[in-house]
Formats: structure tokens, C-alpha cells, sequence
């Protein structure tokens, strides 16, 4: 059963709204600063492919909404959740970015960690973000985020 539980983390991006939107629709721009592989860009009602590749790990995202410039809406992930991306333009030059992830078929212990590790993972998409957007650097941070022991 589905619960009411809303991760939900947000950046404001000093670019243009069309910019900050373009950068989840179009993977040569998302392997910058998230993922490293897809199989396409993001289109309403088609399934991609995103790889991590230095993790081993792919997972089939499907769009299920777009809205262009204000709102991106997929399902991905184990157990599936939808993952909203909202896009707000502040002004011409700022967007206000919003993450949220919902759907939790969990409880308990299960539902605690998908939270903490959803609420890290998409703050650091955000922080990568920014600084590719920004500034044009690839920190690699998700790459960064877990080594191997």
C-alpha cells in the first residue's frame, strides 16, 4: 500500500528557466552532473534507460508528464515511485528547481532509508546541478558519493 510520505528537496539555479529544464530533458547535459548514460532524452509517454556506470546500476525511467518549462513527472526506481521535477522562473535569469519523490510502497526501517537515501541523492543532482549550470564545472559528485571498500 502507498503511503503519504513527500521527499522533496529544491535549488534555486541562476539560468534561465528554459536552460534549467533543458538540463533533465536532454542527456547530454544530464550525464554533467547525474547519470552517465541514457538511452534518449526525456519524452511524454516513452521509457529511457539511465546508467551509473561506475556502480553497475541502470534504471528505467518513464515520463509520464511533461509540462515544457514547468514540470517533468517519471516513475524510476526500486520499488517504483513517481519523481516529480518542478521548474520555477523567479526572474529571466533564475530558476527555483523542486524535487519531489512519492509513492513509497514501504514501511517501517525500509520506508526510514529509502527517505534518508532519496533526500541525499537528489540534493546532490541539485548541488551538481548549480555547479554545472553555473559555473560549467563537473564536480562528479555522484560519482564521488559512495567508493568501494
Amino acid at each position: 500500500m502507498k503511503n503519504d510520505v513527500i521527499v522533496e528537496t529544491q535549488m534555486l539555479i541562476r539560468k534561465p528557466v528554459e536552460i534549467v529544464f533543458n538540463a533533465f530533458i536532454d542527456p547530454v547535459i544530464t550525464t554533467k552532473f547525474w547519470f552517465t548514460k541514457s538511452s534518449g532524452p526525456l519524452q511524454e509517454g516513452t521509457t529511457v534507460t539511465w546508467e551509473w556506470e561506475m556502480y553497475k546500476v541502470t534504471s528505467n525511467v518513464t515520463t509520464r508528464k511533461i509540462i515544457p518549462n514547468q514540470l517533468i513527472s517519471t516513475e524510476w526506481g526500486t520499488p517504483l515511485t513517481t519523481v516529480d521535477y518542478e521548474f520555477n522562473a523567479l526572474t529571466e535569469d533564475t530558476t527555483y528547481v523542486v524535487i519531489k519523490n512519492y509513492g513509497f510502497d514501504l514501511s517501517g526501517s525500509e520506508l526510514i532509508a529509502a527517505v534518508m537515501n532519496n533526500t541525499g541523492g537528489f540534493t546532490t543532482v541539485l548541488d551538481g546541478l548549480k555547479a554545472y549550470l553555473e559555473y560549467g564545472i563537473e564536480l562528479n559528485l555522484v560519482g564521488d558519493k559512495f567508493i568501494k571498500k
